[in-house]
Parts: C-alpha cells; structure tokens; sequence
C-alpha cells in the first residue's frame, strides 16, 4: 500500500489508539513503542503534540515521576477521557460496520 494513503488513514484513529492505551499511566517514548509493537506506529513528532491536546481537552492528565534519575512525564485517561474513549470505541465498531458492507461488493 502507498505508505502516503495508509498514512492518512491511521490519522484518523490516532486519538482512539493513544486513548486506548492509557487506562493505566505510561509516558510517551513507551506508549509509542506500545503502539508499534501492537502494529500501531506513531511518529514521536505527531504523539507528543497530540498528547497536549488531549491533555488541554481533559481527556488525559499528567504526572511527572521525579523518582527517578530522568524524570518523566506519564499520562492517563482521565473520567472524560474514560467516556471519550468508550464513545469513540463504539463510534469505530459503527464504521468498521458500514465500511466492510461498503466494500462487500
């Protein structure tokens, strides 16, 4: 597939994947490795931007852990981010509905 259009495509889904994995906390570099692993890759340029985002949205909240010799930033889904996420789960199983009749023919 032209890596152009898949490109586009996951644009899309973006959010619902990065919500999808932070029920529990984790800090960016590790969410993105997550995602690859799971066949989800995300450029570091487009999650920490989004991760922002989400956060300005109340849908993510972040800690910083100073514990350690590098501190890090981790974020979790906060209770509107929890009702977002199950809105868009359904709103994709919807989609992914309609589509595979689409392409049925």
């Amino acid at each position: 597939m032209n890596n152009n259009l898949e490109a586009d495509l996951r644009k899309g889904f973006l959010v619902l994947a990065v919500l999808s994995q932070l029920e529990e906390k984790d800090y960016g570099y590790g969410l993105a490795k997550n995602l690859e692993e799971k066949g989800f890759p995300i450029d570091t340029n487009t999650l920490y931007p989004l991760l922002r985002r989400l956060e300005k949205q109340n849908l993510l909240e972040s800690l910083w852990d100073t514990e350690e010799a590098s501190p890090r930033k981790y974020y979790r889904r906060t209770v509107a981010g929890n009702s977002a996420y199950l809105e868009l789960k359904e709103a994709w199983f919807e989609i992914k509905r309609r589509i595979n009749f689409l392409l049925e023919d």
